[in-house]
């Protein structure tokens, strides 16, 4: 019986130390497992720089359900419908063709803006309120009617319809020249810093805060300094068709990419930073208790509801590479048509038209941006935002008017010299781009880790299959009593090794 007991303890021991290395092994290969899933992660998240299921996952704003976030449709439809009978039957009319069409236009513009601030959907920005963005979509579809009514007329028609904004416009405006005199001390004049005088103005500073403007919506000081540099040579390239790209050396380079353009995009730099770093974790204000905290908490309401990073990586893949270039011709066409506009249709550079318009190309160029740089990093979206449409629309538009209004002025030809330039620099680009995305393209793509762990036997070596107990086996024997003799043939130590070889396998299998 003494022999019988040391057995049985001593299988039962065996069993015990047979399982205890069973959870070891076990466990050993949960960790590896964990190990290859955080690769194959880490190797998925170089294809998006973005969470955007997180993105899509996180509550919009706190203050929601509250009556300053609804759209109180019935609300503004009954107020619009009580201003039209108002107007049809209370007022007294007038006989005034110019001020009723005035008057006309302006109350259909509030009509349209307002059922757009009403009924459009929400854009990818919430704040200060998704109201302000689904107001600047609405004012970007009016505005593009507006120039596709414009294309149709001829220039003197188009400048008479500025007219009825302000009649000062419509007539010709002298183009200021930037160039002539460049030396930065002129010892034959009175003043002999008068060149630097005349070119300091308040356009330097509408240079520095457009380009700060740039930094933030691009989000990348890369791709602003390139479209800086790229504008400055359009500037050298285009002088000979309007005088007021014409301006000195020490203009170009210094006052406008190094002091203001160059000023704005650090300055720019320093806002993306803080916008980074800063907590976004915001609380409803009647959850607040405080009455600095209601102020805080106000002005926050101006600042982002969450930041995302616009990682381009434009050289990732030849899909995104033709889209950055798309985006900087782009950018450098809209900047292009601010001046060419001004020239055919004879709006004076100091005219509100102009801060106007800028700042509605900001904010569109915004949200444009946001949605161009999801289709690019987010693989569920796969198609162009409405705001990028609009958009795109509104930049060909205006080119066309300057085409058909300035065809004198655009069809000079460049001068040959510059024209070298230009060729020799497409070519190298598209040499750059053949040799980048199809010579050197690697023929190996690392992919993804995936997880392909097998428990059991280790791999390359034969295991019999062990039966369940009542079982008869070849040899005629019970399974179970077989596998109780290998059981207590077997030892902890075998068991550990057995998988560790596994895992060593697996390991190189992977």
């Amino acid at each position: 019986m003494e022999v019988v007991d040391g057995a049985m303890q001593a299988v039962d021991g065996a069993i015990d130390n047979a399982k205890n290395a069973m959870d070891n092994a076990i466990h050993r290969i949960k960790k590896e497992v964990k190990l290859q899933k955080m690769k194959s992660d880490s190797m998925c998240r170089l294809k998006t720089a973005h969470n955007w299921q997180e993105d899509k996952e996180e509550v919009e704003d706190p203050d929601a359900p509250s009556y300053f976030w609804r759209a109180h449709t019935v609300t503004v439809l009954l107020v619009l419908i009580c201003c039209l009978v108002y107007t049809a039957l209370i007022e007294n009319p007038v006989e005034d063709s110019t001020y009723n069409a005035k008057r006309g236009f302006v109350a259909a513009l509030f009509f349209w803006v307002t059922l757009g601030m009403t009924i459009m959907p929400d854009g990818p920005f919430l704040r200060p309120h998704p109201s302000l963005w689904r107001f600047t979509f609405a004012f970007g579809v009016f505005y593009e009617l507006l120039l596709i009514y414009i294309l149709f007329q001829t220039p003197v028609d188009a400048r008479k319809l500025l007219k009825y904004i302000d009649g000062d416009l419509g007539e010709p405006i002298p183009e200021k020249d930037y160039g002539g005199n460049c030396r930065l001390y002129d010892g034959d004049n009175e003043d002999p810093w008068h060149n630097i005088k005349d070119k300091v103005d308040i356009f330097m500073v509408a240079h520095l805060a457009g380009y700060w403007c740039k930094t933030i919506i691009f989000r990348d000081w890369w791709l602003t300094t390139v479209i800086s540099i790229m504008f400055e040579f359009l500037e050298y390239s285009l002088e000979h068709q309007l005088a007021n790209f014409s301006e000195c050396w020490w203009d170009h380079w210094i006052l406008d990419v190094v002091i203001c353009n160059g000023g704005g995009t650090i300055l720019g730099v320093y806002t993306l930073r803080w916008l980074s770093m800063k907590t976004y974790y915001w609380r409803g204000l009647y959850e607040i208790p405080t009455y600095r905290g209601k102020i805080k908490r106000f002005f926050g309401q101006f600042s982002p509801h969450g930041w995302i990073e616009f990682t381009w990586n434009p050289l990732s893949s030849f899909e995104r590479w033709i889209a950055i270039v798309c985006i900087t011709i782009g950018f450098l066409i809209t900047e292009l048509n601010t001046f060419y506009l001004k020239f055919v249709l004879w709006i004076p550079p100091n005219h509100i038209l102009n801060p106007v318009r800028l700042l509605f190309i900001l904010l569109w160029g915004a949200v444009c941006l946001r949605e161009t740089f999801q289709l690019l990093d987010d693989p569920n979206c796969d198609k162009l935002g409405r705001q990028s449409w609009v958009m795109i629309a509104i930049v060909v538009t205006e080119l066309l008017i300057c085409i058909k209004f300035g065809w004198s002025t655009i069809t000079k030809p460049l001068p040959r010299h510059i024209a070298l330039w230009w060729v020799l620099g497409a070519a190298l680009l598209l040499l750059y781009t053949v040799v980048k995305f199809y010579l050197l393209k690697p023929y190996y793509i690392p992919r993804p880790e995936k997880e392909n762990i097998r428990v059991g036997s280790p791999v390359n070596s034969p295991v019999k299959q062990k039966g369940l107990p009542g079982e008869v086996n070849e040899d005629g024997h019970d399974a179970g009593d077989d596998n109780a003799e290998e059981a207590g043939d077997k030892n902890s130590l075998d068991q550990a090794g057995l998988f560790t070889n596994q895992l060593r396998e697996e390991k190189k299998n992977l």
